[in-house]
């Protein structure tokens, strides 16, 4: 028997990363709204009173960039430069130029738009094939921004994060360690407050009974006040929550982030077709756990190798799992982005609390194999 502890963090959607984000896949989406062969790569930056917003663009659409970057930070909820942003007075610099000719001649050939290496995962500790901690995490996370923005508790502000410790025991999920919730509030409500609503309203709620003792320990704004948030506390950055957007660090992770990207960029479409296919060959009972890492040369077509690992949980061997692959998945950049349809405008479904484990997302669909 092996006991060890996992821990997995997530962050809401007014975090000022996933804030960057945000902005970055909208403005995406709209561009494939307007044009569904766009190259896209968009990378935003925040800090106080200002959102920077630069990179490549080629399209054929006319988009009104400032215009999506103001509506995000309204729906997110800023409004208060005093405390984080304010969506009417911020300062936007918009810095865009064309896609590179030299790796546009590249991807018009069908080749990848970079090198670079990709990880996919899949485990069965949870419905959706997710670990167990970076699940959780994410189910936190999103409860408290339907708290904050249903005004179930009205105090709230955008900015917040959660962390979640699993005991595994025997590799498996076997209860809760430790639950830490950070949330941004208004000055008015007193800590003791806070913590008893976030402990009733919040972990009590989404926490299952039976993974919690009298041992689980539950922090919430350790430090007392977090008043000031968003990118006045804290700037923000596209891709800087690339193991909150994947698998909480329980897999390996090539590097590349996702947000701003079309699906011409491996490190996004095939980093989502490798969890398609992760997720298959566990849902399918050839494996318990499976990892898979592909890697691409830019303008290449086929990935120079592919590699699976499923930890000894295998019903069958790994070299026969790769040649399972290998027969049944097109991993070409455009076959994978005919096979999962990437050139529609789903992107800014992804930003916020992990861009796996959403059944609505094509990669998600399980198939026989």
């Amino acid at each position: 028997m092996r006991n060890y502890y996992f821990t997995s963090e997530s962050v809401t959607e007014g975090h000022p990363d996933k804030l960057c984000d945000y902005i970055s896949d909208l403005i995406l989406d709209e561009y494939l709204k307007q044009d569904s062969e766009s190259r896209v790569a968009v990378e935003t930056f925040a800090s106080k009173d200002q959102i920077t917003i630069a990179g490549q663009i080629t399209s054929k659409g006319n988009v009104d960039i400032e215009k999506i970057a103001r509506e995000a930070i309204k729906n997110i909820g800023y409004t208060d430069s005093e405390t984080d942003i304010d969506y009417r007075t911020c300062k936007i610099d918009i810095n865009i130029t064309k896609q590179s000719a030299d790796i546009a001649c590249g991807v018009d050939t069908g080749g990848a738009g970079d090198q670079g290496i990709m990880f996919g995962y899949a485990c069965n500790e949870t419905e959706n094939y997710m670990p167990y901690a970076i699940h959780m995490a994410h189910k936190l996370s999103k409860e408290l921004t339907r708290l904050r923005k249903e005004k179930i508790l009205p105090y709230l502000r955008p900015d917040g994060k959660t962390e979640v410790t699993v005991e595994y025991e025997n590799n498996i999920p076997k209860r809760i360690e430790n639950v830490l919730v950070s949330t941004q509030h208004s000055e008015d409500v007193t800590i003791e407050k806070l913590r008893q609503d976030i402990t009733n309203e919040l972990i009590k709620k989404i926490v299952p009974a039976n993974m919690m003792d009298e041992n689980t320990k539950i922090f919430i704004n350790p430090t007392g006040r977090f008043v000031i948030g968003g990118p006045l506390g804290d700037t923000g950055l596209t891709g800087r929550k690339i193991i909150v957007d994947t698998y909480g660090g329980y897999a390996r992770h090539g590097g590349g982030a996702f947000s701003g990207k079309d699906a011409s960029k491996v490190d996004r479409s095939a980093a989502y077709m490798l969890r398609f296919i992760a997720k298959n060959i566990v849902a399918n009972h050839y494996a318990d756990k499976c990892e898979i890492q592909v890697s691409y040369a830019i303008g290449v077509k086929e990935p120079l190798s592919i590699y699976v690992n499923t930890f000894e949980t295998g019903k069958v061997s790994d070299e026969e799992i790769i040649k399972i692959i290998k027969n049944n998945f097109d991993l070409t950049p455009e076959g994978i982005i005919k096979y999962l349809d990437l050139k529609k405008p789903i992107y800014s479904k992804t930003t916020n609390y992990g861009h796996f484990g959403k059944d609505e997302l094509p990669w998600e669909k399980i198939i026989k194999i």
